[in-house]
């Protein structure tokens, strides 16, 4: 089988897009697993088809680069945004449902893209860590001298403890730093380190706040291996938080067809 698709990246994180519009693709587990392989097909941290929505611009769906469908991702909703508007399905803003409900986006004049997420009323304190839903589940946990952390590793201990072990979770390492948060995380389904993480940053962007250490009242940006990030959102008592926006750049790489095993 033959297909068309598009590479698309923020900060790092990296994905396939597909046009489903006319609902011609229906890939297999291992199908999508190919394509992702960065040495047997395209390569990317997951894959996404927009498909049709009624009342609404389109619909995402996602899966992580094991093949496996996945929960919500934040980069991958602000590339399907600039990948909507490329096929002339939006202009400027989009309205859209993903796995975890409706979003909301916006495409600035310099091609920046600004995804709402949902609303979070619960964050977990324990004694080594912060755990939360930002659409993913995601571990908080801060760290000193972040470069030195084998993410591969230490992510892996707390995915796969006896906690998290059946429905897996996102793990993230942050560092207050001058210039702002660094970020650097572990994703389940990649099973490795990612360049950025859009859940991700808004997770540690919440948590900062949380703590009041590394963001303001409303405002937090982020640093990753990939890029930088912005996370805004209101705050409501110590973990309530409300018009959250994840903010960058989300880019096409390169588009082409590939042939897929059937």
């Amino acid at each position: 089988m033959r297909i068309n698709f598009y590479k698309y990246q923020g900060t790092g994180n990296d994905f396939i897009l597909l046009d489903n519009r006319n609902q011609n693709l229906n890939l297999s587990e291992e199908q999508i697993a190919y394509l992702c392989n960065r040495r047997f097909g395209v390569g990317a941290d997951g894959l996404m088809l927009l498909e049709l929505e009624p009342g609404l611009d389109f619909k995402m769906v996602y899966y992580n680069s094991d093949g496996r469908e996945s929960s919500m991702c934040g980069n991958g909703g602000r590339c399907i945004t600039a990948f909507a508007n490329y096929l002339g399905v939006i202009g400027h803003k989009a309205r859209f449902l993903a796995i975890d409900g409706v979003h909301d986006a916006v495409i600035s004049e310099t091609g920046e893209v600004a995804l709402k997420m949902q609303d979070v009323k619960e964050l977990e304190q324990n004694q080594h860590f912060y755990y939360l839903n930002t659409g993913s589940p995601h571990v908080v946990k801060r760290v000193q001298n972040i470069a030195e952390v084998n993410v591969q590793e230490e992510g892996r201990k707390i995915r796969f403890n006896s906690r998290f072990a059946d429905e897996g979770t996102n793990v993230n390492f942050i560092e207050t730093q001058e210039d702002g948060l660094f970020v650097r995380t572990y994703e389940r389904g990649v099973e490795d380190e990612t360049l950025s993480c859009g859940t991700g940053v808004t997770a540690a962007a919440l948590v900062a706040a949380f703590t009041g250490d590394g963001a303001n009242k409303n405002n937090c940006r982020i640093k990753t291996k990939g890029g930088s990030l912005e996370v805004t959102f209101e705050k409501v008592l110590e973990h309530n938080f409300y018009n959250i926006w994840l903010k960058g750049p989300a880019i096409q790489v390169f588009q082409g067809a590939i042939q897929v095993p059937e």
